[in-house]
C-alpha cells in the first residue's frame, strides 16, 4: 500500500514539474512572439521620417510626416475590429490558435511594407498601399494584445502574477528598443540617400521572416485552463448588462491613461526630439535606446513590487507620477542627446510602473467569461483613440508652438485614469477563477 502511494505521489509530483515547465515555455512564446509583433508595429514609428520620403508626396515634408503619422494612427482604427474579432475567437478556439493567426498577419503585412514600390514609381497607390498593410497589422494587434494579456494573466501562479505580466511588456519594450536600435544602426552604417531610397525598408523585412521563428515556438504552447475552449470558467456570478457597461468605461479610461502615457514616452518623444528640437537622428535613437534599457531593466522590479504593494497602488504612482512631472521633464528636451536620455528614462522608470503589471491589472478586474471580449473592446478602443493619436497630436501642437495643449490634455486623462484606478477591488494573488 505505501508502495503506491509513493508512486502516486511520484506521479503526481512528475505531472505538477512538467506543467510547470510548460508554462514557462507557453511564457516564453508568447513574449518572443509579442516582442516580433511589437518590433513590426514600433519599426513604422521610428522610420516615420523615411516612409514619408518614400510613400508619400515629399514636396511638402512637414505635410508628408503628417500623413504618415496619421496612416500610423489608421492602423490604431482597426485594433477594436481585431480585439472583438479575436476576443470572442479565443473563447471559442482557445487562446493558443488566436496567437497563431495574429502572428501570421503581422508578418504578412510587415513584408507588404518592406516592398512597397516609391510613391515616385507608383503614385498614390503606394500610399494606398501602406494604409492596407497598416490596417491589417492593427487588426492583428488588436487580436495578439487581447488575447496575450488574458493568456498570461490566466497561466500565471496567482502569487505572482504581477511578476509573469512584466514579461508581456518586457517583449513589447524589447521590440520597441529593437527597432530603434536597428534604426539606430542602420543610419550608422549608411548615407542618409541610401537610407531614404532602400535602407528603410530592411527592418520590415527582417520583421517578417522572423516570424518563422515565433510560430515555431508558438506551435506547442499550452491552452490556458481557464479558457471557456479548454472547459474552464470562472465561478463567479454572472454580471448584468449596465454592470458590464460599466466595468467597460472604467476599463476604457484606464486604458486611455496607460495608452497615452506609454507612447508618449516610449515613441513620440524622440520624433519630437528629431522633428522639433532639429537633435541629431543618429544622436536621438541612441539615446532612445539607453532610456528604453534602463526602462527594461526595471520593469520586472516593478511587476514584483505590484504583487507586494498590489496593483491599485502601482498604477497611481504611474499615472499620478506622470501627471506631475511632464512639464519640467518635456521642457527638458531640446537639441542636446543628453536630455532626450534624461528625460525619457524618467519618464518610462514612471511608466513601468503600469506596463509591469497591467495585464494582470486589468485581468484582475474582469471575471473569464468577459475578459476577452471586453478586453477586445475597451482595451483596443482606449489603445485606437488615444495610443493612435499621439504621435500626431505631439507633432502637431508642436509644430504650432502650442504643446502646451497636450501636455495639459496628457495631465487630465491620467488623473481621470487614477480616478478609476481608485474605484478597483484589490484582487492581487486571488486565483483567477474566483475573480
Amino acid at each position: 500500500m505505501n508502495n503506491i502511494t509513493e508512486t502516486m505521489s511520484g506521479y503526481s509530483t512528475g505531472q505538477a514539474k512538467t506543467r510547470t515547465s510548460l508554462r514557462r515555455k507557453s511564457l516564453m512564446a508568447t513574449g518572443v512572439g509579442n516582442l516580433l509583433e511589437w518590433f513590426d508595429w514600433t519599426i513604422y514609428t521610428v522610420a516615420s521620417v523615411y516612409i514619408a520620403a518614400a510613400l508619400f508626396d515629399k514636396s511638402n515634408a512637414t505635410s508628408a510626416l503628417l500623413n504618415t503619422l496619421a496612416v500610423f494612427a489608421a492602423g490604431f482604427l482597426l485594433r477594436p475590429i481585431g480585439g472583438i474579432f479575436f476576443g470572442i475567437l479565443a473563447d471559442k478556439l482557445g487562446r493558443r490558435n488566436v496567437l497563431l493567426s495574429t502572428m501570421l498577419l503581422m508578418a504578412g503585412a510587415s513584408l507588404l511594407i518592406a516592398f512597397i514600390p516609391s510613391y515616385e514609381s507608383i503614385g498614390s497607390w503606394a500610399s494606398g498601399l501602406l494604409l492596407l498593410a497598416r490596417l491589417v497589422q492593427g487588426f492583428a494587434h488588436g487580436g495578439e494584445t487581447t488575447t496575450s494579456y488574458a493568456y498570461i494573466a490566466e497561466i500565471a501562479p496567482p502569487k505572482r502574477r504581477g511578476l509573469w505580466s512584466s514579461t508581456v511588456f518586457i517583449a513589447v519594450g524589447c521590440g520597441s528598443l529593437l527597432a530603434t536600435f536597428y534604426m539606430a544602426l542602420l543610419t550608422s552604417l549608411l548615407s542618409v540617400g541610401e537610407m531614404q531610397e532602400w535602407g528603410w525598408r530592411i527592418p520590415f523585412a527582417t520583421g517578417g521572416l522572423l516570424a518563422v521563428f515565433a510560430l515555431w515556438l508558438r506551435r506547442n504552447m499550452m491552452e490556458s485552463e481557464h479558457s471557456p475552449s479548454a472547459g474552464g470558467e470562472s465561478t463567479a456570478p454572472a454580471w448584468s448588462r449596465a454592470k458590464i457597461i460599466q466595468h467597460g468605461v472604467r476599463l476604457f479610461l484606464y486604458e486611455a491613461g496607460a495608452t497615452l502615457t506609454y507612447y508618449t514616452w516610449v515613441t513620440s518623444a524622440s520624433i519630437y526630439a528629431i522633428s522639433v528640437k532639429g537633435m541629431d537622428p543618429r544622436s536621438a535613437f541612441t539615446m532612445s535606446c539607453i532610456a528604453q534599457v534602463i526602462y527594461l531593466v526595471f520593469l520586472p522590479i516593478s511587476g514584483w513590487i505590484s504583487d507586494l504593494w498590489g496593483r491599485k497602488i502601482s498604477a497611481l504612482i504611474s499615472l499620478l507620477g506622470i501627471a506631475v512631472t511632464l512639464f519640467p521633464l518635456w521642457g527638458l528636451i531640446n537639441n542636446q542627446p543628453w536630455t532626450l536620455m534624461v528625460a525619457q528614462t524618467a519618464g518610462l522608470l514612471l511608466v513601468a510602473f503600469i506596463t509591469g503589471c497591467k495585464p494582470a491589472s486589468i485581468s484582475e478586474q474582469i471575471p473569464t467569461r468577459y475578459r476577452t471580449r471586453m478586453f477586445g473592446v475597451c482595451i483596443s478602443l482606449g489603445v485606437a483613440v488615444f495610443g493612435g493619436t499621439a504621435s500626431y497630436l505631439t507633432t502637431w501642437l508642436y509644430s504650432e508652438n502650442i504643446g502646451w495643449i497636450f501636455n495639459i490634455y496628457l495631465i487630465v486623462v491620467a488623473v481621470i485614469a487614477s480616478a478609476v484606478v481608485l474605484m478597483w477591488k484589490n484582487n492581487h494573488g486571488v486565483p483567477i477563477d474566483k475573480i
